[in-house]
């Protein structure tokens, strides 16, 4: 059996992707806002608490509030916003999603998720 804390959190910004090559979403080039719904999972090796929840989330949010929250992001993607994160807190695997609706997921150590 294999075991994951799970943190989950929101910011809001701004991005843009620039440089949308794709046919009927060429307002993707400019600047628009969302609400980006974060997942954050952490591999562990026993089944009481060895990363606080409410300590680990209060890190997270501390780095997406310097980072993240109510700034601009130019063409940053959900994949490198995850990938940012996954690599800030050495998680198994991160999830950023536009508005809750559409977004990526990353995996880093992936023998620990299976």
């Amino acid at each position: 059996m294999k075991t994951r804390i799970v943190i989950r959190t929101r910011f809001e910004a701004v991005h843009q992707y620039e440089d949308c090559p794709i046919k009927g979403v060429e307002y993707l080039k400019y600047p628009h806002r969302h609400m980006f719904y974060v997942e954050v999972k952490f591999a562990v090796t026993h089944d009481n608490r060895e990363i606080e929840f409410l300590t680990m989330k209060a890190k997270i949010d501390k780095y997406l509030l310097e980072n993240y929250d109510k700034k601009f992001l130019f063409s940053k993607s959900c994949e490198m916003i995850a990938e940012n994160i996954l690599n800030e807190f050495k998680a198994a695997f991160v999830s950023v999603f536009e508005d809750d609706e559409n977004g990526a997921e990353v995996y880093g150590d992936i023998i620990a998720l299976y």
